[in-house]
C-alpha cells in the first residue's frame, strides 16, 4: 500500500499556520491516518509527533503518584512555558501485574493531566536501577521465576549496588517486546504522548559472573527490543540512553539511522573522559562524539540528572558546573533536540530561572535544535 504522507517537515518549532485551538484535533487526525495507511514495515514514513525542547523529569519512585508533588510540578509547568512536558520513569513490573495482564491506568492518568494543560508526557522505562525499592517492580512477579532465570541480576556501579533486568534471557526479551507492543497499541495515537524510551545501556558490573555469550545476548536483545519499540510507536519519539560499551555504539546508532529511533544519553558530564573519548586506531570513540555528526539526521536526546549538577566528571574529580554550563553544552556541543532536566532538590529552581530567560522563551524549543530530522518524512507539531 502506498504511504499516506501527512505534512512536509518543518524547519522551526514555531512555524505553523494552524490555529492553536485546532492543533490538537489535527494532530490526532494525522497520527491516526498515518497509522491506518502506513504499514509497520514503513514506519519511518509515518508522521511523527515533534515537540523538541525542555522537559521536567520527576524524581523519586513515589513522586509520580504523590498529588502534592504533582500539583507543584503542574504549577511550574504552567508558569514556565518553556517547559514542554514531563518525563516519568516506570518499571516493567508496574505496568504488567501478571503475564499479559497490563495495567496502564497510571500512565493514562498522568497523560490526561498534562494534556489538560497542553503539556506532553514522555515515559522512561527502567531496565536497571540503583534505587532499592525498585527491586520489587523492576520486572513482574512472574518474571522472577526459574522459568525466566529469576528475571533480575545484582550489579555494582559508581553509585553503589543496584538491580538490572536479565535481558540476555530470550523469554525476558520476548515479554518486554510484548510490553512495548501493548503500550504502542494504547498510546501511539495519543497526540500528547510525546515519547518513550529505555534507561542506560551500560549493565554495570554484575556481582555474579556472567559469560561473554550472556553479555552479547544482553545487547543483541536490547537492540531487538528497541526495534520493536520503534515499530510499535511509528508516530512517537522512541529513544535509548546509550553510554557503554563503546564498541557496540555503532551497531545501535546505525539501526537508529535506519529506523528513526533517537540517540539518548543519561548524563551531561562536561569533562568525563569515557563519554568524550575521541577514539583511536584500537579503541572506539565515546558516545558524545557521535552527537554533532547526527544533528539534523536523527532525533537527539539527553538527560541531566543529579550527578551532573554536582560534578563535570563521573568520578567526581572535576568541578561543580552551573546550570548555564550544562545547558550550553547540551545545546552547542551535543546539539540535542530534547533535554530532560531532573527535578533535583536545590537545583531545579536554577533550571526554572534559566528557562525564564528571554533567549529560551523566544521559541517553543527553548533554544534547542528544532528542525525535523531528515530520517523522518514529516513531523507533526
Amino acid at each position: 500500500m502506498k504511504a499516506f504522507h501527512t505534512i512536509k517537515p518543518k524547519t522551526s518549532s514555531n512555524s505553523t499556520n494552524t490555529p492553536k485551538s485546532l492543533q490538537g484535533i489535527w494532530i490526532t487526525i494525522l497520527v491516526t491516518l498515518s497509522v491506518i495507511f502506513i504499514p509497520l514495515s514503513q514506519a519511518i514514513a509515518a508522521a511523527v509527533k515533534w515537540h523538541p525542547g525542555h522537559y521536567y523529569e520527576l524524581v523519586g519512585q513515589g513522586s509520580k503518584s504523590d498529588s502534592s508533588y504533582l500539583n507543584k510540578v503542574y504549577s511550574e509547568l504552567q508558569t514556565h512555558p518553556t517547559l514542554r512536558g514531563v518525563v516519568i520513569r516506570y518499571q516493567w513490573g508496574e505496568l504488567e501485574k501478571a503475564k499479559s495482564d497490563y495495567n496502564f491506568t497510571v500512565v493514562a492518568k498522568r497523560l490526561s493531566e498534562v494534556a489538560a494543560k497542553k503539556k506532553r508526557l514522555i515515559v522512561l522505562i527502567e531496565t536497571k536501577s540503583t534505587t532499592p525499592d525498585t527491586k520489587q517492580t523492576l520486572v513482574p512477579a512472574y518474571a522472577k521465576s526459574a522459568e525466566y532465570d529469576g528475571g533480575i541480576y545484582q550489579f555494582k556501579s559508581g553509585q553503589g549496588e543496584g538491580y538490572g533486568t536479565k535481558l540476555w534471557d530470550p523469554q525476558i526479551r520476548d515479554r518486554m517486546i510484548a510490553l512495548v507492543q501493548a503500550l504502542g497499541k494504547r498510546f501511539n495515537n495519543e497526540p500528547y504522548f510525546e515519547g518513550i524510551g529505555f534507561s542506560e545501556s551500560a549493565m554495570g558490573r554484575p556481582i555474579k559472573h556472567i559469560t561473554s555469550a550472556q553479555a552479547n545476548s544482553y545487547y543483541n536483545n536490547l537492540l531487538s527490543i528497541n526495534k520493536a519499540l520503534k515499530t510499535s510507536f511509528p508516530n512517537t519519539l522512541s529513544f535509548q540512553f546509550l553510554n557503554y560499551p563503546r564498541d557496540l555504539l555503532p551497531t545501535f546508532i546505525n539501526t537508529f539511522k535506519q529506523n528513526g529511533s533517537a540517540l539518548g544519553n543519561p548524563d551531561v558530564f562536561l569533562e568525563d573522559p569515557g563519554l568524550h573519548f575521541p577514539g583511536t586506531k584500537y579503541a572506539y570513540p565515546g558516545v558524545y562524539t557521535y552527537y554533532p555528526k547526527l544533528s539534523g539526521k536523527i532525533p537527539l536526546v539527553v538527560q541531566i540528572e543529579k550527578a551532573n549538577y554536582l560534578n563535570t566528571r563521573h568520578d567526581n574529580t572535576g568541578f561543580k558546573p552551573s546550570v548555564n554550563q550544562l545547558f550550553n553544552f547540551a545545546r552547542d556541543e551535543l546539539q540535542v533536540n530534547y533535554v530532560f532536566w531532573t527535578r533535583t532538590p536545590n537545583y531545579y529552581p536554577k533550571v526554572l530561572e534559566l528557562l525564564n530567560f528571554k533567549a529560551q522563551k523566544a521559541n517553543p524549543s527553548g533554544g534547542l535544535k528544532s528542525v525535523c530530522p531528515s530520517v523522518y518524512s514529516s513531523c507533526v507539531q
